[in-house]
């Protein structure tokens, strides 16, 4: 029955700190959708910090609206109630715009489920003027939006806090005029700096496969969408604007400490999208601080590189000196110096997160990861001497060029530094009493240089993930995590297709989320997107977005991890 659903999204209401509840009036309304649950799409800084800017303006309402829990999702079949938001309670369909924040390619298939509930039609060229205008941003749209292209009418490539004012500057301006929805979204393809509306763009393949050419469809329109990126982070904050019990952070008051990073490891997409690497200045980040423990919460220090922070001590030593505690994600092995991890022990941290991500020496450097085995053995010692005797460490298997020396090297390290041990004055010696081992598949990534490398195949990925859990087994100390292979072979498809790919997500929506049957009705073969590997002469999906990063940086790079081969090395 609807009340009852309506009854448990007033009760998360009443149990959060922080939410904003205007009047419907004459105000710009949006919905900022999540396209998963509450719980998760809540532990987004990047959500809130989207859902704070849009609030902050005086002609606009902005509520929210999330991927209804599985016991929940019947209330919304069709014939039944459409989805709704969570501040007042209106169907999505009643705004003027709905706008999803997209961190994970895995949430797509989430996309269509929810304008369906919301009785919206999926494909953008079917919608009416009576229709929202369905909007995106986010990381992985940053990356590569074309295989949601026939679904949106727009998206917003770069940093919220830079493109959210022009592109609201723009769009009151307009609506004023009572132009009709193509001639807004028309003005905003020319007037705002990292807007793309993917109708106004053709898109043609060759014969073999690949985009032969993308091309805007009038003349006055912007050949390169230039992602936009925040100069300046010293000028506003980045941190939790809602609090509640009901997120996995609800104790946490997380703050952002860095933006991008400046050590390009040739994988990483975070690296790349978000240069350059940024720092906010101790001075900013205490009051951030001051404001989090007002609430009685943990410190969470949020940021691509938070170990490379040149103030990071003192940061740490402002928490403690008001009596706080402190949270924090993975750290870099040559940056655990003895100053630093008292501090967070001090600070209540009790498990490190490290990222070797690779076994062999060959490996780290192919990847440009720039640590050695003297700086893991060292890292490893450095937190046993401090008592930090739980860790957690993530590895990437299915890197380029990987083979199974790599493979057991990942195991050998893993022996290596569960058997290290410091003497002590008592009866035992110290030794990791926990190893979690998170062990994930490379994907490429676009804007990267390693987005030119195909997937590794399913069923070599799983004997490797059984080679490496396998040698631990019956070990209680040591426990191996991996997602199944599949997961990895769909979020390929969706991080590095294009827009043929959308009529697999359209396929996949209508058979009602099976993967098998959707992969039948493929227009063309899904292999071609995960399975090949890429000429770095070829047109790619994702090559109409200037990212501030040339292209021959890329692929100068891609070619420089070639001299790192195993034919090389032999």
């Amino acid at each position: 029955m609807s009340w009852t659903v309506k009854k448990k999204y007033k009760d998360l209401l009443d149990r959060e700190d922080g939410y904003v509840k205007k009047l419907w009036g004459n105000s710009l309304n949006i919905c900022l959708a999540y396209p998963n649950r509450y719980r998760t799409g809540m532990d987004s800084l990047g959500f809130q910090t989207v859902y704070r800017l849009l609030n902050q303006h005086p002609s606009v309402l902005c509520e929210r609206a999330f991927l209804p829990d599985p016991g929940d999702e019947g209330f919304f079949v069709p014939g039944t109630l459409p989805l709704f938001s969570l501040e007042s309670q209106k169907p999505l369909r009643d705004f003027d715009i709905i706008a999803f924040s997209i961190s994970f390619e895995n949430d797509y298939p989430n996309i269509l489920k929810m304008l369906d509930m919301a009785r919206i039609n999926l494909l953008s060229d079917a919608r009416n003027e009576s229709d929202p205008i369905i909007i995106g941003g986010g990381i992985c749209v940053t990356m590569n939006p074309e295989p949601l292209a026939d679904f949106f009418d727009l998206f917003l490539i770069g940093e919220a806090e830079e493109i959210l004012p022009e592109f609201l500057s723009n769009l009151l301006r307009t609506r004023k005029a009572n132009d009709t929805k193509n001639d807004n979204l028309r003005m905003l393809q020319k007037n705002v700096p990292g807007a793309y509306v993917p109708a106004l763009y053709k898109v043609s393949y060759g014969v073999d496969g690949p985009i032969e050419k993308m091309t805007p469809r009038e003349a006055s329109l912007p050949s390169k969408i230039r992602k936009q990126w925040a100069q300046d982070i010293q000028a506003f904050s980045t941190e939790t604007v809602i609090s509640s019990p009901d997120t996995d952070f609800g104790t946490i008051f997380l703050t952002e400490v860095s933006r991008g990073c400046s050590r390009g490891c040739r994988f990483c997409a975070a690296g790349y999208l978000f240069r350059p690497g940024r720092f906010r200045k101790r001075e900013n980040l205490e009051k951030s601080i001051i404001r989090g423990l007002e609430t009685g919460k943990k410190i969470g220090l949020l940021g691509t590189a938070v170990s490379d922070h040149p103030e990071l001590i003192d940061i740490c030593r402002y928490i403690l000196s008001r009596q706080g505690k402190i949270g924090t994600g993975s750290f870099r092995l040559d940056q655990l110096t003895p100053t630093l991890l008292e501090l967070l022990k001090e600070g209540g941290v009790e498990t490190l997160a490290l990222a070797p991500e690779a076994g062999s020496q060959r490996l780290r450097d192919l990847i440009r990861k720039g640590i050695q085995d003297g700086d893991i053995t060292r890292g490893a010692i450095n937190l046993l001497e401090n008592g930090f005797l739980h860790v957690r460490l993530y590895f990437m298997i299915g890197l380029p060029t990987e083979t199974a020396d790599d493979i057991e090297a990942i195991i050998e390290l893993i022996k290596r530094l569960s058997q290290l041990s410091l003497p002590t004055t008592g009866p035992r010696e110290k030794r990791f009493k926990r190893i979690t081992v998170s062990i994930n598949q490379f994907i490429p990534k676009a804007g990267t240089p390693f987005q030119w490398y195909p997937l590794e195949n399913i069923q070599a990925i799983k004997k490797k993930i059984q080679k490496i859990a396998g040698a631990f087994r019956g070990q209680g100390n040591i426990k191996v995590l991996a997602d199944p292979p599949k997961r990895n072979y769909l979020q390929s498809l969706l991080a590095t297709g294009d827009r043929r790919v959308g009529k697999i997500l359209l396929a996949l929506h209508l058979q009602g989320g099976s993967w098998p049957k959707a992969m039948k009705e493929a227009p063309f073969p899904p292999d071609f997107f995960v399975y090949r590997r890429r000429d770095t002469t070829e047109t790619l999906p994702w090559d109409f977005i200037d990212t501030g990063v040339p292209k021959t940086l890329l692929i100068r790079e891609f070619k420089a991890a070639q001299q790192f081969s195993t034919e090389k090395n032999c």
